[in-house]
């Protein structure tokens, strides 16, 4: 067995690994950083979108290097109601993603096409054989199901189209929900990516993590056809995120616990418990990381789990509102629930998907008439969930 030793070592070229690599070459350059991804291409095959009220100064410059798609205003659609806002929201390719952090990082920091087979306190194991000795490990490999949390998934499939003539599509659409339901709250996504590309995504906010393409290609088909789009299709994703309405978070830790291993990403449970946002708790995490470089593994990860469960605290209230869009109405009329939400301000709208909801806030949310039976809102609170396992269906 070959071994290298270096100051810290990723495992997982994600979202949140290839930012926190990104953030130790920018401040701390002299630090020895491996980042390692099983796959060709860091960040896989995904589109990570974000409102630029997400974000602080630091944030954005962190994010300044990669060539992102953004629009000064979106829109959503619901039946008998459509909003037009004007929040700016941006939005970055996983290919984008790849070719910026391998321009910018520096030669033998990326170790892609590599499994890990196993990790520990002091370092990586590969599946050629090699061994990464690290003063400091951060797994960041994400995660497929958390049977110590509660849920629902949200699903989607999205499709890249390339049209023979411009579409005339002048900003996203980031929600339309005007359309048949199919037992779950659905709704269309739509981002203009030029003159003559669109990126059509069906999402659906269901109980089980069953992904069923054909269905949603067809239905992708049919949305495109009745909005007059044509063309070919040049790329494709598809995916199941986690929906977090409640659940044991300290099991959880424990669970994907290894000792003396700092955890981001997903599966230190950065994200936004309803949206399943991760892109700007991805890029919060990496600069805390480089800020505090320095730490023995222990130290950062005893950092990172109390950052963790500072934000399960503070994310409580929209676990809650996904206990009422599960469980306290029907599956096709939880379109209600959002289509009340976007009346409301949007400065509130803003705070809401930063995750950064105030008191007064949350009373505007639950007040005045609700859009779910009364009696269901109460006990969709105090029941328990699905656990979210991939097999649970």
């Amino acid at each position: 067995m070959t071994a290298r030793r270096i100051d810290l070592a990723i495992a997982g070229g994600g979202l949140a690994g290839g930012l926190i690599a990104l953030a130790l070459h920018r401040t701390r350059p002299e630090l020895r950083v491996v980042l390692v991804e099983q796959g060709q291409a860091i960040g896989g095959n995904h589109r990570w979108s974000w409102f630029a009220s997400d974000l602080d100064a630091d944030s954005v410059a962190l994010l300044s290097g990669f060539r992102t798609a953004s629009w000064g205003r979106y829109d959503v659609r619901f039946p008998g109601y459509r909003r037009d806002l004007g929040t700016a929201y941006h939005s970055l390719a996983s290919v984008d993603f790849d070719a910026a952090l391998r321009r910018e990082l520096n030669e033998g920091m990326l170790v892609a096409g590599r499994s890990v087979c196993s990790l520990d306190a002091r370092g990586i194991d590969l599946d050629n054989g090699e061994r990464i000795e690290a003063r400091t490990v951060i797994d960041c490999r994400g995660i497929d199901s958390a049977a110590q949390l509660t849920g629902g998934w949200q699903v989607f499939m999205g499709r890249h189209l390339r049209t023979p003539r411009p579409h005339g599509v002048t900003q996203p659409t980031i929600m339309d929900a005007d359309l048949e339901q199919h037992g779950a709250y659905r709704f269309v996504y739509t981002l203009p990516l030029s003159a003559q590309d669109l990126f059509v995504e069906d999402t659906y906010y269901a109980e089980t993590p069953q992904l069923d393409r054909n269905a949603l290609s067809g239905r992708i088909d049919r949305y495109c056809q009745r909005a007059g789009w044509q063309g070919n299709p040049v790329g494709f994703e598809t995916g199941v995120l986690p929906v977090i309405t409640g659940g044991n978070f300290s099991a959880f830790q424990s669970a994907h616990r290894i000792d003396g291993v700092a955890v981001a990403g997903t599966r230190g449970g950065f994200m936004h418990p309803l949206t399943s946002y991760s892109l700007p708790f991805a890029v919060e995490t990496a600069l805390a990381i480089a800020r505090d470089a320095d730490l023995p593994g222990v130290q950062l990860a005893a950092m990172l789990e109390a950052r963790a469960r500072q934000h399960w605290s503070r994310t409580r209230f929209y676990r809650q509102l996904g206990r009422m869009l599960f469980r306290a109405g029907t599956a096709d009329e939880r379109w209600r629930i959002f289509a009340r939400f976007y009346r409301l301000p949007r400065p509130l709208i803003e705070r809401f998907y930063a995750a950064q909801t105030t008191r007064l806030d949350r009373a505007r949310v639950l007040c005045g008439k609700p859009p779910v039976p009364v009696m269901g809102a109460l006990a969709a609170l105090v029941g328990q969930g699905r656990a979210l396992e991939r097999d649970a269906a």
